[in-house]
């Protein structure tokens, strides 16, 4: 089963039509609010070069912004 991590501010709301897809597509996620923790937010920087959220990883690739297309790429694997 993939499971993803959804990269998150608290006012973004891209992240959550993100968080919602996932949902939907029964896709578990854990959410890391980059806004409420720093050392999360210089880790996915440092890691992906990108500042916007949402960023998401799931089944080891990295999805920037709301993109469902690419969700279904990364679940082909």
């Amino acid at each position: 089963m993939a499971t993803a991590t959804v990269y998150t501010t608290s006012t973004c709301p891209y992240c959550n039509m993100m968080k919602d897809y996932l949902e939907e597509q029964n896709i578990p996620f854990t959410e890391v609010n980059v806004q409420e923790d720093e050392e999360a937010q210089r880790k996915l920087v440092e890691e992906t070069g990108q500042m916007g959220v949402p960023q998401t990883k799931l089944n080891g690739k990295w999805i920037l912004g709301f993109n469902p297309a690419a969700v279904q790429e990364a679940l082909k694997g």
